[in-house]
């Protein structure tokens, strides 16, 4: 088992590897700060010429001493702005390249990962955390530089004055050392969890944004500021714990070194019975010059403590493995026969199987239904299709090849998805419509598609069309708006194999029939697979399976389900049943819900 210290080493190793394409300009920051600490030894060798010029005959280098003094501040300003610049753009170079790997490993990682791990430590992660970098890399890295060449220089100085008695600071070292090592545990510890704690405020804050009408309309206001003041306060006392920490640090240290100091002074009054004046005073200013450097260094400490902390988790991240994507198969378009053999599957961590022993086979162009009851499998079984999770019992072909072998992209780029929760992007409709791979489109091949969902219906309602801009998650269009921009986005795809999860849900009666229509057009030449709650939908599927828990129980057209007179038909009556009690409710409200408006004036 590693150490903390190891693991430290580690990373900082780690880090250094994102500052070595920048090593010329970090080389630069180092003289800078080189010449800046090589100024606050002469501030006190300048002291000692000062007492002893006041003490000689001959004044002359009082004239001198004004100039030097103007020249050490000048030199000083020119290297302190050398390091600190240099520096800076050494650590944003650094953080923007790991802020840009971060999102890139996000674009890799499995859909399993996306489900496991809350979405605000993910945010926090690329935002927070890098800061938390950001601030290791500048402000600590510049007081560590800095201060430790200062402190160097310091002790440089009164070694050379005196090393005898400059022993001193030998023995206070390794109780120092002892006591930085204790306080950064510690810190490394209580940093992680103001992380995590962030991640949290995080996760809550955005699912109050994203959520917010549920929340009104539920009344959960107070239940949503109950659960982020829980996660401020522990917020707020794990930070609390940070700031006491490196506080009572200090005070140690700065006490350790005033006892030192003050021991050192006694000391100095009788060893340095020889010594001038100015050689005494002069030793006694870089003496107490010292702990200003050190305890710099104990601030620097915290922040990189933090910031170790905060790599920690980035590293995490940039280690896990990426979407399995070991296929080499390709081809340009396939078919679209899609078969699946005694196909199993079982979400990581969970006790029962998702699937159980799922057969069948689509022709190229049949529509194949998926129907059952909420949590049976259907959806598990279109994403596995789109080998959003890996499946190792059983096979899935598409043209007679495992989708295993395809390349992770090819496969993808087969097959055309539109979910019941439609995703669309905080642009216009047409680059929602024209997303990603399909971005070259024209804007010809964008409005037929827009025409073909029957979209172009309410986007030739906007003033700037296709231009126009949906906001985030498309919240300024209906529910049925929203999916029938995800339907033009799944026919300008136009691949051969077209998944519908729902795809209709959202849309009214009107809408429904228009989309009904153009999918009957559009599915001729293309392999769907349909999961639909509403039979209505799909009495026309070549091929209707019924799927309970995981198994098909039922399979057939819609005519021989209904005439087997097994569960299918008892969901079609059921459905039945209600829709025609919703249409008596109707009728029943129409009659009697309005009755001043549908019976005549009453005339006394």
């Amino acid at each position: 088992m590693k150490t903390k210290s190891t693991s430290s080493a580690q990373i900082y190793k780690r880090l250094a590897s994102y500052v070595r394409p920048h090593r010329g300009l970090f080389v630069i920051s180092i003289i800078g700060f080189l010449i800046y600490s090589s100024t606050q030894p002469l501030f006190a060798a300048m002291m000692q010429q000062i007492i002893d010029t006041l003490q000689a005959k001959s004044r002359e280098k009082m004239y001198y001493l004004p100039l030097i003094f103007s020249g050490i501040v000048i030199v000083r300003g020119i290297g302190n702005y050398l390091g600190s610049y240099f520096l800076a753009k050494v650590s944003l170079n650094v953080i923007h390249a790991l802020r840009c790997e971060i999102f890139a490993k996000y674009t890799e990682l499995p859909t399993a990962h996306f489900d496991a791990n809350n979405s605000g430590y993910m945010i926090s992660r690329i935002t927070h955390n890098v800061g938390q970098v950001a601030q290791a890399t500048t402000d600590a890295v510049r007081k560590v530089v800095q201060e430790g060449l200062t402190a160097i220089g310091l002790l440089g100085y009164l070694f050379y004055i005196n090393w005898k008695l400059s022993l001193i600071f030998l023995v206070v070292a390794p109780i120092i050392a002892l006591l930085m090592n204790m306080v950064s545990k510690r810190l490394r510890m209580l940093s992680k969890r103001v992380q995590e704690s962030i991640g949290d405020m995080t996760h809550i804050t955005s699912e109050l944004v994203n959520g917010h009408r549920v929340v009104r309309s539920y009344g959960g206001e107070d239940y949503e500021k109950r659960r982020f003041l829980e996660s401020s306060l522990y917020n707020r006392g794990q930070s609390l714990k940070v700031v006491t920490t490196a506080a009572i640090n200090n005070q140690v240290m700065q006490l350790i070194i005033a006892l030192a100091l003050a021991f050192l002074m006694y000391v100095a009054l009788f060893f340095m019975e020889q010594a001038s004046a100015g050689s005494f005073v002069g030793y006694l200013t870089a003496a107490f010059l010292l702990p200003r450097p050190i305890r710099q260094l104990s601030d620097a400490n915290s922040d990189i403590q933090k910031g170790i902390a905060a790599a920690e988790s980035l590293f995490d991240i940039l280690d896990e493995p990426d979407e399995l994507d070991d296929g080499t198969f390709e081809v340009d378009r396939c078919k679209g026969a899609l078969e699946f053999r005694n196909l199993s599957f079982q979400y990581l961590g969970a006790n029962e199987l998702a699937l159980i022993d799922v057969s069948f086979r689509a022709e190229p162009g049949q529509t194949i239904a998926l129907v059952g009851a909420s949590g049976g499998g259907k959806s598990t079984l279109a994403n596995l299709i789109s080998r959003f999770y890996t499946h190792d019992k059983g096979e899935i072909l598409i043209d007679g090849v495992e989708i295993n072998t395809y390349q992770l992209a090819n496969l993808r780029k087969q097959i055309a998805l539109v979910n019941q929760q439609v995703t669309l992007f905080n642009d216009t409709i047409a680059n929602n419509i024209a997303y990603g791979a399909l971005a070259a489109a024209t804007r010809a091949e964008i409005t037929t598609a827009a025409t073909d969902a029957f979209a172009m219906e309410f986007i030739g309602k906007f003033t700037q069309g296709l231009d126009t801009e949906i906001g985030e998650n498309g919240v300024k269009l209906s529910g049925g708006q929203r999916q029938r921009l995800a339907l033009a986005r799944a026919l300008l795809k136009d691949a051969p194999i077209l998944i519908l999860d729902e795809a209709t849900s959202a849309l009214d009666t009107e809408s429904e029939r228009f989309i009904q229509a153009a999918l009957q057009k559009i599915m001729r030449n293309r392999t769907t697979l349909v999961i639909a709650h509403r039979l209505s939908t799909i009495e026309n599927a070549d091929m209707i399976l019924v799927i309970d828990h995981g198994r098909i129980v039922e399979r057939g057209s819609h005519r021989e389900l209904i005439e087997k007179n097994g569960a299918y038909a008892r969901l079609h009556q059921m459905q039945f049943k209600e829709h025609s009690d919703k249409n008596d409710q109707s009728v029943s409200e129409y009659r009697h819900g309005k009755p001043d408006v549908l019976s005549e004036p009453d005339i006394a």
